[in-house]
């Protein structure tokens, strides 16, 4: 019995005289899925990012809250150490997170109502959710 392609499956490789050779890279480019719909995944990725509400304080909180500020600005000179819970608003979605951050004051501006960090953050005092001295 004859084996298919008898015929041909000892004849050399066709090489073109016009066509450059394409690349391993660019062949398999060719196989590579279709993207129909670009971004798509990322939309996706966007939408089911989960963020978290701001709680509000109530005034009690607020007084607390301000109290620590006040004790950590005079006492400024001695770089406290402290640990700060803040809110970050998101800038894509409703909502944000919650970060931590401990070190020490480097100053306290009740006029633009920042605290600024030794390390240099910046956090916005309508934003901070508790202070632990």
């Amino acid at each position: 019995m004859k084996t298919p392609y008898a015929d041909i499956i000892d004849l050399p490789h066709h090489v073109s005289e016009t066509h450059p050779q394409m690349s391993m890279h660019d062949r398999a480019a060719q196989f590579s899925p279709f993207a129909a719909l670009t971004g798509y995944e990322a939309v996706v990725d966007e939408v089911g990012r989960l963020t978290e509400s701001r709680l509000e304080l109530d005034e009690q909180e607020i007084a607390e809250l301000n109290r620590h500020l006040v004790e950590i600005a005079s006492k400024l000179d001695e770089h406290p150490q402290v640990t700060i819970r803040y809110f970050v608003p998101d800038e894509r979605k409703h909502g944000g997170e919650y970060r931590t951050v401990s070190g020490a004051v480097k100053n306290i501006s009740s006029t633009v109502r920042i605290v600024t960090m030794e390390t240099g953050e910046v956090i916005p005092i309508d934003e901070i959710m508790s202070v632990d001295i």
